[in-house]
């Protein structure tokens, strides 16, 4: 059986528009949750926005440096952000967001842009691979992400679970921002 075109789209769509929301999340909950990813995004300056979409009208997030590594998230569509990682097609999204093509392969395979400061936009990539490694189990982490560290299993465990309380609660309304 197969799915047609507009079908299939409509899924992809639905898809990364959930899996956005849910790494804008993620990242929030993890850089209240974790050191090193928080050292990484100390980087960013108080007010920085960073968002990531399909071009076009496709889904989209938006997340704001709070100046200290952590993250809140920007609800609605607001200014432009100051670092804006778009991805040039849905197909090239869900690749990405299904973890069959981790986020450094994207870029490089120009399905994915970044406009604004490139030395920040590398910090979110290492960010981005740091919470994969964390939150995605092993087998799929390894698809998604090059290089990816190596933390014993319990630190693994604890350090996933509150990045997905973190994420729990900010759908119930309590960490959302």
């Amino acid at each position: 059986m197969s799915i047609s075109g507009s079908l299939k789209r409509l899924l992809q769509r639905a898809y990364v528009r959930a899996m956005l929301t849910i790494v804008a999340r993620a990242l929030v909950a993890a850089s209240r949750a974790d050191p090193v990813l928080r050292g990484e995004l100390a980087a960013f300056p108080r007010g920085c926005r960073v968002g990531m979409r399909v071009l076009g009208t496709g889904p989209s997030m938006t997340i704001e440096s709070c100046g200290d590594g952590t993250f809140r998230r920007v609800a609605g569509a607001g200014a432009r952000p100051d670092l804006a990682i778009g991805f040039k097609h849905l197909s090239h999204a869900f690749l990405v967001l299904s973890f069959q093509e981790g986020t450094a392969l994207a870029f490089a395979r120009d399905r994915m842009i970044a406009d604004g400061d490139v030395a920040l936009a590398t910090r979110l990539v290492r960010c981005l691979n740091r919470l994969e490694s964390v939150i995605l189990p092993g087998v799929v982490a390894r698809r998604a992400v090059k290089r990816h560290p190596r933390l014993p299993a319990l630190e693994k465990l604890a350090l996933a679970t509150r990045i997905y309380a973190g994420v729990a609660l900010g759908f119930v309304g309590a960490g959302g921002r």
